[in-house]
């Protein structure tokens, strides 16, 4: 048996590890001082915006795909081509690096958000690359075809996997899910209203 490319084993890490592995970044976003600004509020605006987005991805995502996207195991579900990843086959990441990217936009640090955007688009890729080499080898040909009509980053309007059949979980079962993400944004606005003095 072939070893895995590096990079699909660095991805396997990262993705066991992904719970604490934003904690440099939230670090950052709470000590860096921010400029001087005459106004905060378009920084509020512009990232609460970003952030709002960003969550509104993920709790479509999580809506389609269920609990099993908390998991922190090689553990896989069916395939899921409904919603949003009948548009694009990691919604849910785009969602966490729109999330940070507002946060650093409301930190006022605005040189940072680029850098965490690249920093968070590396780490996805490793992890994507893990994530689509288990799911080609347990689904076969139908995540293969899936692959060959949805992008893995670009949403792709012309692409729906009308074929598989949609899934979805009660909103009450995606709140549910979701409470951990919801609880660290209500956290980090507090956290950033306070260094602002607000």
């Amino acid at each position: 048996m072939t070893p895995a490319p590096v990079v699909v084993r660095l991805g396997g890490w990262l993705f066991r590890q992904r719970t604490w592995l934003p904690l440099p970044i939230a670090a950052a976003l709470i000590f860096i001082p921010a400029p001087p600004a005459s106004s905060v509020r378009p920084f509020w605006i512009a990232g609460l915006a970003l952030i709002v987005a960003g969550e509104g991805i993920r709790f479509w995502s999580v809506h389609h795909i269920g609990a099993i996207s908390r998991t922190r195991s090689d553990r896989l579900g069916p395939l899921v081509a409904s919603g949003p990843f009948a548009f694009v086959r990691n919604p849910l990441y785009i969602g966490n690096i729109a999330l940070w990217a507002g946060f650093a936009v409301i930190a006022q640090l605005l040189w940072l958000a680029p850098a965490i955007v690249l920093l968070l688009a590396f780490e996805y890729h490793a992890i994507v690359r893990w994530e689509e080499t288990l799911l080609a080898a347990r689904l076969g040909e139908a995540y293969r075809e899936y692959c060959r009509r949805v992008h893995a980053w670009l949403p792709s309007w012309q692409a729906r996997a009308a074929s598989l059949p949609s899934t979805t979980f009660s909103w009450r079962q995606t709140l549910f899910s979701e409470r951990g993400t919801l609880i660290a944004i209500a956290a980090g606005i507090v956290v950033l209203l306070l260094k602002n003095g607000m």
